[in-house]
């Protein structure tokens, strides 16, 4: 298995039937409100609606969004987004590459970096639970962080993250939905609760190449729904389940088809030029809501993901883009996650996704 990611938020069971994770019976098209795809000033009222009352749940907030506590003042450009979001996106890709050697890259000279290591040992304490020896890391330079933001949680597989030495209390299992837009807010739960009721679920791949990612394996994706005819094995590679990346990232065959397919249900809208990555894009002026066809995602298993409307469209083009080639590893953005509960049950190796959770 080529591909899955450390997650750093700043922040199945197989039946006769397909489990669909979707708000109502399948549809072709979805309406999305233009004013989501701008920035926005105030904070609306939370639709919060975590699976499980156990555990421990705290808000999560954009962090450039009116909802967060401390609010960045200089939120990047959409283009610089898109560049981090490239070299984020790349960095994972690395970690699995079958040409993968310190990180993906390949060096003929030994680099020596000066630093100094440290951690330290202390109690968390979140909500009633507390955590004795808790190990945090330690820096005393950051950069990128103006906007009075504490640090990173790491909810990846290995022994330091958050999820492993909570693993006692906790059961290495959490769940996350992340908002529609920085104007709303959504949540962070760890623990999960008793079975998987509500969730359409898939199995979970660990690498030993890279054991903190997680990993999930599409089988396909429908548009407006109709299934793209493409083999499932054009995503043998599998993917990252990400939220720490913005853009989902699919084998060019499965992009090349999803992008024509979608782009025949929105002939409505003139096109636009592309954005950085983003070559899909559409002219929405004059416009307070525009209809796009929906999209789902397939995963092993037969579990299918019905996308919200703010998964589809991100500052007006499609939230996709393609990797380098078929044998690459995808990834699945923190777009297409929106208003969906991703439960990740390490313990038990499933994902789940329940929709409309925020």
């Amino acid at each position: 298995m080529a591909f899955v990611s450390q997650l750093l938020l700043l922040l199945s069971c197989i039946i006769c039937h397909a489990l669909i994770a979707s708000a109502a019976g399948e549809q072709s098209y979805k309406i999305l409100s233009t004013s989501s795809l701008k920035p926005q000033a105030v904070c609306s009222e939370p639709k919060v609606n975590p699976s499980s009352s156990s555990g421990a749940t705290v808000p999560l907030n954009h962090r450039h969004g009116p909802c967060s506590p401390a609010p960045s003042k200089k939120e990047p450009t959409f283009e610089e987004l898109l560049r981090r979001d490239q070299l984020r996106a790349g960095y994972v890709q690395r970690k699995f590459s079958t040409n993968h050697r310190g990180g993906g890259l390949q060096q003929s000279e030994e680099l020596k970096v000066p630093t100094e290591l440290g951690s330290s040992l202390d109690t968390l304490e979140l909500g009633s639970d507390t955590v004795k020896e808790f190990q945090f890391g330690c820096s005393r330079v950051e950069e990128g962080f103006g906007d009075k933001t504490d640090g990173l949680m790491g909810l990846g597989g290995d022994a330091q993250s958050l999820i492993s030495q909570t693993a006692a209390t906790y059961g290495r299992a959490f769940s996350y939905c992340l908002p529609p837009s920085p104007g709303s807010k959504g949540f962070l739960t760890l623990g999960a609760q008793t079975g998987t009721t509500g969730f359409a679920t898939t199995g979970m791949l660990r690498s030993e190449q890279a054991p903190t990612f997680y990993g999930v394996l599409l089988q396909g994706i429908k548009v407006g729904g109709e299934q793209l005819s493409v083999a499932p094995s054009v995503f043998s590679a599998g993917s990252v389940m990400d939220s720490g990346t913005i853009i989902t990232r699919l084998p060019p065959t499965a992009y090349t088809a999803l992008k024509t397919a979608f782009k025949d249900g929105m002939k409505q809208y003139p096109a636009a030029p592309s954005r950085s990555i983003l070559d899909t894009c559409f002219d929405f002026s004059g416009q307070d809501n525009v209809t796009i066809p929906t999209v789902a995602l397939m995963f092993d298993g037969g579990a299918v993901v019905d996308l919200d409307a703010n998964g589809i469209i991100f500052g007006s083009c499609l939230a996709f883009t393609g990797t380098d080639d078929d044998e690459s590893t995808g990834i699945i953005g923190n777009v297409q996650q929106r208003t969906l509960e991703v439960l990740y049950d390490a313990g038990q190796s499933v994902f789940g996704f329940r929709s409309s959770a925020c």
